[in-house]
Formats: C-alpha cells, structure tokens, sequence
C-alpha cells in the first residue's frame, strides 16, 4: 500500500513509518515538526526508496490537499496530534486547533480527495484515525477495562480535544460514507519516545542522578503497550479493519506509576551501576484532574484482526532502558535545545519538573 501518516516523525508516527517500510509499503510521512517530532527517529528509513517527506502543518487545507493530489495514496493514517496532558492544562489553545481543526481538514480533503478516485480505488482507501483511551475518563480500582462500547467521558482539555477529534471521524464515515476505521490504545512506550513522557523522563533524570518527580502518591494505573505492538495494530487495522469499526489496542499490562518508576531505578542499578537509583525519587503535588486508571480489553480487536502484544512489560522496559542508555546521541540535542540549561524536567514556559505518562 501507498501510505500518508500525519506525525510521521513523532514517537508512534515513527514506529509506524519504520515498520511500513520493512514491510514493503511506501509510505508518504506528513509532519510540521513541532517540539516533540524528530527526523532523527527516521534515519533507518530516510534513503529507503519507498519513504517521502512532507514538512506540512495538517491544519492547512491547501497544503495537505495538493500532498494527497501528488502522492495518490490508498490510506491516510491519521496521528499527528497534540499530546501531552500538561502542555493541554497550561495552554488548550493548541490541542483546539491540532486535535481539532487539524483533524477537520484531515477528513474535509481526505473526503475530496476520496470522491475523486475511481471506484476500484475507492473500495481499497481507508482514513485511519488513531486516538487515545484517554477519551473513556477514568477507572476505578475493581471497573472493568474499556471497551469499544465504554461512553466517553474526557476529564483533560487533552483528552477532550482528541474526544471531538474521533466523533468527528466517525461522522465524517456515517454522513459522507469516508471509508474511516479508528484506533484507541493505551500507554506507548518503547525508543524513540520524546523526554518529556513518564519512562524517558525517569530513565534519563536517573541515568543523570536528578531527582525523580512522581505525581501525587505514584498509585494512578495505566496499561502499558509497546509501541512496536501498536504499530503493528495500526497497519493491520488499515489492512483488514472494517470502516465505521472502532478498535481497542491495549498492553493487557496494568502497572502503578511507583512500581513503573521503581523497576525502572531497578533496571539502572543492574545496567547503570552506582548508587541506588530509587533513592532519587521525590513525590510532588499531583496534577489537577489526574485520572486515577486506564486500562483497555482488546479482545475485540484479537477476535476480529488476530491482534495480541506480544512483547511483555518486563521484556519491554529492559530493552528501553539499554536503548536509552545506549543512544544518548538522540536525546541529548533534545535536552539541550529545548530545555533550560539541558535539565530534564524543566521544561519551557516555565513548567516544573513533572512526570508524564501519555503517547507522542
């Protein structure tokens, strides 16, 4: 397949890019390249004669309409997004018009573009667009884990912009007929995953012997999924997925933050050598609206696509630990250029050094 991934050069987008062209596929990545993207994720693919790049904001109509007139793809995977709780608390107006209006002209030149083609090529195009379990709220303790059927009910400006985002996508399926399948999985880790998200964060401030910030008690739950697992999910959601059909990817590995923070400290005493890392840690203010649990039940999408992880949280976490420890060439430009004074955790805009836990 020809495919167009918005947010190519992102965490999830990169992965995606990396594993489409192993497999064959050509792959058109459509990125602005804000803070959070990195070409540097792509230079395993960057010479393959299957990649193109398209340095295009996925809010400018015209722009993304001429990149679907001359590249003619069979999908558009959909990713480019806003991301990071925080960021969403201390300033929404960003997360309004990526999540929002960038999706509205996603699908508004998608769907041109889709009417356009002749219907052999109309009957193979898909919209992928890839969203957050986020948008389901928050779990307690003993609920059972989201599903395809759980209402929404976003509780951040994050998850309530990529909320809007996917009714819009599956209106846009049932009031036009765009062909649109739609994804919502849990927590991604794995390389590649920018500094500022929970796993990175710790691993780097430990590797640095900095303080450990963890939110408020360190009990919140999430459900953690490799990002290669989710790429996989994604290209076979576009190659099998049923238009109008959403689909649950999860990790089925439910973890609390401390225990995450803990094992993390664990791994960099074996590595890393030195002190004990776990003395590093330091619990601040919790952050406002924080949900207590996410887990997802991706049963649905092993009984209809034959998708399950299949790279363990322990297996997982190791290998992201050797890999940052092992690629410092990659994050510390990062560090350094959007960071004062290359500290990890003190971000821009005058945020304080708080862990985060969502997707790029």
């Amino acid at each position: 397949m020809k495919i167009l991934v918005t947010g190519g050069a992102g965490f999830i987008g990169s992965a995606v890019v990396r594993a489409a062209v192993s497999a064959g596929h050509e792959i058109i990545n459509l990125d602005k390249l804000t803070y959070a993207a990195n070409l540097n994720s792509l230079t395993s693919v960057a010479d393959a004669p299957g990649y193109r790049f398209e340095k295009v904001d996925i809010c400018d109509g015209t722009a993304v309409r001429a990149v679907l007139e001359a590249h003619q793809p069979d999908v558009v995977m959909h990713l480019a997004a806003e991301s990071h709780v925080d960021r969403s608390i201390d300033g929404p107006a960003d997360f309004i018009r990526t999540n929002i209006v960038g999706s509205y002209q996603m699908l508004e030149t998608s769907l041109d573009y889709y009417r356009g083609l002749p219907p052999d090529r109309q009957r193979r195009f898909r919209f992928h667009h890839v969203s957050t379990d986020e948008v389901f709220g928050s779990l307690g303790e003993s609920d059972p884990a989201f599903t395809a059927k759980t209402p929404y009910r976003p509780r951040s400006p994050y998850s309530a912009s990529k909320a809007a985002s996917d009714h819009l996508a599956l209106s846009w399926h049932h009031t036009y007929g765009l062909p649109v399948v739609l994804s919502n999985c849990s927590n991604n880790y794995g390389p590649y995953q920018f500094p500022e998200k929970l796993i990175p964060l710790m691993i780097i401030r430990s590797r640095n012997r900095e303080s450990l910030p963890v939110y408020g008690n360190g009990e919140n739950i999430r459900d953690w999924l490799h990002v290669d697992d989710h790429a996989c999910a994604l290209l076979l959601v576009i190659d099998k997925g049923r238009p109008g059909e959403s689909y649950l990817v999860g990790g089925e590995a439910e973890h609390r933050n401390i225990d995450v923070v803990r094992a993390i400290c664990g791994l960099l005493d074996e590595l890393a050598g030195g002190d004990v890392h776990a003395d590093l840690i330091t619990m601040v203010d919790d952050r406002p609206g924080h949900d207590w649990r996410y887990a997802i039940n991706p049963s649905g999408i092993r009984d209809a696509l034959g998708w399950q992880p299949s790279i363990s949280f322990e297996e997982g976490l190791r290998n992201t630990v050797e890999w940052y420890l092992a690629n410092p060439e990659w994050w510390e430009p990062l560090m350094r250029d959007r960071y004062d004074g290359g500290r990890l955790g003190v971000a821009d805009k005058g945020r304080g050094p708080r862990a985060e836990e969502k997707m790029a």
